[in-house]
């Protein structure tokens, strides 16, 4: 190999065995037992559900619908799933026959939806076992099965005209039932009491990615590797 300008050959190699060498550190095991991209990721996954915390809101806009009585059919999976679902929502102060896969309620929706967020909210901070000795099975089972009753609530009432309800119900869903059974596991952090691990996170990502982009350059520039504009050929 033609070496042009060994200053930057030598700048160019140190660079670039230093940033394998920080690779190799990053997919070791050096956070509590992690790497570091599974440790950033977990970080990063604790601040966004922080900041996904709507349950409280969600359980002040509940008050409007204490008091409304709904009839609604719904039709669920599986006969287990349907039986589940009148457990759920006779425990919601509902009543709530199963037959087959198909479960006809009668109940105070404010209620209904009062127990659904309680429910997301224990599971939200992790309190798995709250559910399981409420309901006799496990925590992520008990969204599962809210999440399909409130999809059938949400489309039996838009069926009645029932709009403002439905869209609240699908509001709940989003907000407090999907939330807290997809970070369910993980510790919600503030990105306040984070700021310098987040700051220094942005930093080092900036650096490392320059860090090889620059290596390649002084070594191409040491070989004597360089663009340059082609000419224009005129006919």
């Amino acid at each position: 190999m033609l070496v042009h300008n060994s200053g930057a050959l030598t700048k160019g190699i140190l660079l670039a065995v230093t940033f394998l060498i920080v690779l190799v550190l990053m997919f070791l095991p050096l956070f509590e037992g992690e790497n570091a991209l599974k440790a950033a990721d977990r970080l990063f996954n604790s601040i966004s559900k922080y900041s996904s915390q709507f349950i409280p809101t969600l359980q002040e806009k509940v008050n409007a619908f204490m008091g409304v009585d709904v009839n609604v059919n719904l039709k669920l999976k599986s006969g287990d799933m349907a039986q589940r679902a009148a457990r759920i929502l006779g425990s919601a102060g509902a009543t709530a026959t199963a037959e087959g896969e198909k479960v006809k309620v009668n109940g105070d929706l404010g209620k209904v939806l009062t127990s659904a967020l309680n429910d997301s909210y224990a599971m939200y901070f992790n309190n798995d076992s709250e559910l399981q000795s409420r309901y006799g099975f496990e925590g992520k089972e008990v969204l599962y099965v809210w999440w399909n009753i409130l999809k059938e609530f949400d489309k039996d009432l838009k069926k009645q005209g029932k709009f403002k309800a439905a869209s609240f119900v699908s509001e709940v869903i989003k907000r407090g039932v999907e939330v807290s059974f997809n970070y369910f596991g993980i510790k919600p952090k503030s990105a306040r009491d984070n700021a310098f691990i987040l700051t220094a996170s942005l930093i080092f990502y900036v650096i490392y990615t320059l860090w090889w982009g620059i290596a390649i350059l002084y070594i191409f520039e040491g070989i004597g590797l360089e663009m340059k504009a082609g000419h224009k050929k005129e006919v």
